[in-house]
C-alpha cells in the first residue's frame, strides 16, 4: 500500500462519465491501490521504497456532477501555464463530468475575503476558450496570508465542494490549511492542489509547469548575453535569474546554453576574495584565455537567491518570505571594484526575470500543464481531498500536501545534475 496515505471525503458511490463506454472500461480507470514508487535507483531494493498512490480517473467518483460545484484560484508569483491549467481544469470538468457550475476567485486568497471586495468570476467553456494564448493569470493573483477561517467561510457560502488551489510553497501550505479547517468543521469540501512555481522546487514533483518555459526563454537571454560579451574587450556579463531557495533554472539554462562560463546558485557556497574566491578565479579564466589567443570575455549566470550571506536579511515581505539582497547588483558591484587597477573590463548587467514568468507556455508545458489538471479533476470528482498532483518517476501521483510542505526540493551539489554544470562552464567545484 502506499506510505502517502490520501485523505478521501467518504466512499465513491456514483458511476463516473467518463465517455469509456465504448472502449475497455478496465484499461481506462485507476485503482486506488495502483502505486508509484519513490525511489527506483538501481543501487536500492524497489521493495523497501516507499510510494505514492498514482492519479488517474476512477471508475466510481464522490461528487454527483449535477450537483457540484467547483471553485479556482491562483495564488503567487506569475507563472508560463497558469492560463492553460485554468482552462483544462474547466473544460474536463464541463464536457468530461458534466459540471456546470465553475467560479474562479480573483487575487488569489484574497478573493476569498470580503473587506477586499473583488469579484467572483464565472468560469464556462467559452470564458476560457482562449485563455492558453495568454501570459499571467486571467484570474489575477496577490501573496500574503488570510484568514483561514473567512476563507473557509467564503466557500460555504458559495456551496462550493472542491476548491483547485494553483501556486506553489506558500499556495499549498494555505491549502493544507484550509483542508484541515475544513476537516475540522466535518465539511464534505475537496482541496487539491495544482503545483505551480517557476523555481521547481516543489518536493514530490520532479518538475513544475512553466519551468521548462523559463529557462527556455531564459536561454535566449543568455545567448544575447554572450553576443554582447563577445562584442567588447574584455567582457563580462551577469544575468540574474529567480530561483530563491533553489537553482534549477540557472542550472538548466546553463545546460541548454553552454556558453556560460559561470553559474552561482543558491545550494553552493563561494566567497569573492581570497586566491581560489570567484573574483581570482573569474581573472584567471580571462588572463587564460589571452594567453591562448582567444578574445577574453565571460558569462555570468547567477540565482536570485545565491550568496544571500552577504547581506543582511531582516525584513519579510507579505507571505513572511526573507527579503532577499540583490545578489546579481552586488557582483556587478564587486567585480567593477576588484578589477578597476587590474584588467580593462566592461561589464553589463542582465535581469530577464519578469520577462521570462509573463509568458505563455511553450508546447510541451502545455501538454504537461493538461495532464496536471485533467489528473487533478479525477482526483477532486473522486473525493481525493488535502493532496496535490505530483509528478514522480514519469507517473502523475497524489501526495499528501502535508508532506509537499515539509520543505524544498533543492540542487545536490554532489549530484548528477551539479557536475554536468561544472563540466559544461568548466569553473571550479569551490570557488572559496
Amino acid at each position: 500500500m502506499s506510505n502517502f496515505k490520501i485523505d478521501s471525503l467518504g466512499p465513491r458511490k456514483l458511476q463516473s462519465p467518463l465517455p469509456f463506454s465504448d472502449m475497455q472500461e478496465s484499461s481506462f480507470y485507476m485503482d486506488d491501490n495502483a502505486y508509484v514508487l519513490e525511489d527506483v535507483g538501481i543501487k536500492h531494493v524497489p521493495s523497501k521504497s516507499r510510494s505514492f498512490e498514482a492519479a488517474g480517473p476512477r471508475e466510481k467518483i464522490y461528487f454527483d456532477p449535477a450537483k457540484t460545484r467547483v471553485g479556482v484560484v491562483t495564488c503567487g508569483g506569475l507563472c508560463p501555464g497558469i492560463n492553460n491549467v485554468i482552462r483544462t481544469l474547466v473544460m474536463q470538468l464541463w464536457y468530461h463530468y458534466s459540471v456546470k457550475h465553475i467560479i474562479g476567485f480573483r487575487y488569489g486568497y484574497e478573493g476569498f475575503i470580503a473587506k477586499y471586495k473583488h469579484d467572483i468570476v464565472k468560469l464556462t467553456p467559452e470564458v476560457v476558450k482562449d485563455y492558453h494564448h495568454m501570459g499571467g493569470s486571467a484570474l489575477s493573483s496577490s501573496r500574503g496570508k488570510q484568514d483561514t477561517g473567512e476563507i473557509v467561510d467564503c466557500l460555504v457560502v458559495n456551496n462550493v465542494n472542491i476548491l483547485f488551489c494553483i501556486g506553489g510553497d506558500g499556495t499549498l501550505k494555505g491549502a493544507h490549511a484550509i483542508a484541515q479547517e475544513i476537516k475540522k468543521r466535518g465539511l464534505k469540501i475537496g482541496v487539491v492542489g495544482i503545483p505551480k512555481t517557476i523555481d521547481n522546487d516543489i518536493l514530490y514533483c520532479v518538475k513544475t509547469f512553466g519551468f521548462e518555459t523559463a529557462f527556455s526563454i531564459a536561454a535566449q537571454a543568455i545567448q544575447a548575453a554572450h553576443v554582447e560579451a563577445q562584442g567588447i574587450p574584455y567582457g563580462v556579463v551577469i544575468v540574474k535569474l529567480m530561483g530563491r531557495d533553489s537553482g534549477f533554472i540557472a542550472a538548466n539554462t546553463v545546460l541548454a546554453s553552454p556558453d556560460v562560463n559561470f553559474v552561482l546558485v543558491p545550494e553552493v557556497d563561494f566567497e569573492f576574495d581570497g586566491d581560489h574566491g570567484m573574483l581570482a578565479t573569474l581573472e584567471k579564466a580571462l588572463l587564460q584565455k589571452v594567453s591562448e589567443g582567444k578574445h577574453p570575455h565571460s558569462v555570468i549566470v547567477v540565482a536570485e537567491g545565491a550568496g544571500q550571506k552577504f547581506f543582511n536579511l531582516d525584513t519579510t515581505d507579505a507571505s513572511g518570505n526573507i527579503r532577499y539582497g540583490d545578489i546579481g547588483i552586488l557582483l556587478k558591484t564587486k567585480i567593477q571594484k576588484y578589477f578597476q587597477d587590474r584588467l580593462p573590463i566592461n561589464i553589463k548587467y542582465i535581469e530577464p526575470s519578469y520577462m521570462i514568468r509573463s509568458v505563455p507556455a511553450n508546447a510541451h508545458d502545455s501538454i504537461f500543464c493538461h495532464h496536471l489538471a485533467e489528473n487533478a479533476v479525477h482526483a477532486g470528482m473522486s473525493g481525493k481531498t488535502d493532496m496535490m498532483i505530483g509528478y514522480w518517476n514519469g507517473r502523475f501521483t497524489h501526495v499528501p500536501l502535508e508532506e509537499v510542505i515539509k520543505g524544498r526540493k533543492k540542487i545536490e551539489p554532489a549530484g548528477e545534475l551539479w557536475r554536468q554544470v561544472l563540466l559544461s562552464t568548466g569553473q571550479p567545484s569551490v570557488m572559496k
